[in-house]
């Protein structure tokens, strides 16, 4: 049987400058957050003593005299635009339930999907008797947030051609909160692969496509060519460093995850997860976020 033996390394630590705003903006339960009166109380916050205090460890927002705490850890909340990736869990009347990582299964109606083609019809009972031949129990889908019920369920539609279902790839969970928001979360990375980062969490990876047979198809083409072996390995080397990226807490974009792609090509793939070399890659590409910064 083989074994894996490290030795122990003398590494230099390195303090990476943090703006002290940045610092502030981060409570614990119980934190003092102000004292003035003029504040309004949001998410996340209750009045002790005339005082305004955290609830929830994350992050304070400010909108107006709105102070609200965001936490770092929690289920997706989401928001009408968010990009979301999410798998079918039951098929019911007119409609499809999928699993996005919020508190209640979000809904996809039947009308909000594209018909195969790119119809514009009104559907029929003949669609309604055919939904298992568009989506089924299992299958991965992108999607955007249309609006949110009163019960704080998530209403999705995938009338985009760039939104639907989802071929080979890899899916990743992480944590919502580590998802920056972008004007795109689809991205085509110059290493031969593409990625979706779904506001709730979930970051689909899958080989960049060549044509555009996903267009005729309405966002129901799935393409089961054999993927080669460099496109697996680069795959497998973006999962490792999302992986790397979310134990030290970096918040994921696309620059941050190319960064940490280009930092983790000295190692092998199977190596990015060792502890003394995922530190390593993470400072590597912090240090570059930084000098990109500034």
């Amino acid at each position: 049987m083989a074994a894996d033996m490290r030795l122990p390394t003398l590494r230099k630590t390195v303090a990476l400058s943090e703006s002290t705003s940045d610092r502030k903006n981060l409570v614990v339960p119980g934190d003092v957050i102000t004292s003035d009166t003029g504040f309004m109380r949001g998410h996340g916050t209750y009045v002790d003593e005339d005082k305004l205090t955290a609830s929830v460890a994350g992050e304070v927002q400010r909108v107006d005299k709105l102070i609200c705490v965001r936490p770092l850890k929690t289920r997706f909340n989401g928001e009408v635009g968010d990009v979301v990736v999410g798998r079918i869990t039951e098929v019911q009347q007119r409609r499809w339930k999928v699993e996005t990582n919020s508190r209640l299964d979000s809904v996809l109606l039947l009308s909000s999907v594209n018909l195969p083609g790119g119809e514009l019809r009104r559907r029929s009972a003949e669609d309604e008797l055919t939904m298992r031949e568009y989506l089924q129990e299992g299958d991965l889908i992108s999607a955007e947030v249309q609006s949110v019920f009163s019960d704080g369920a998530l209403s999705l539609h995938t009338r985009s051609l760039k939104y639907g279902k989802l071929g080979q790839g890899v899916l990743v969970q992480l944590s919502p909160s580590l998802i920056k928001r972008q004007k795109t979360h689809f991205h085509n990375l110059p290493c031969g692969a593409s990625i979706i980062l779904g506001n709730n969490g979930f970051v689909w990876l899958y080989p960049t496509p060549g044509g555009l047979d996903e267009e005729e198809a309405g966002g129901f083409y799935t393409s089961l060519e054999p993927v080669s072996v460099s496109d697996r390995e680069v795959i497998s080397r973006l999962r490792n460093c999302l992986l790397a990226l979310a134990a030290h807490k970096v918040l994921l974009y696309d620059t941050s995850v190319l960064y940490c792609y280009e930092s983790s090509l000295q190692h092998q793939v199977k190596n990015i997860l060792k502890p003394e070399v995922m530190e390593e890659v993470v400072m590597l590409t912090q240090h570059k976020l930084l000098e990109q910064e500034g």
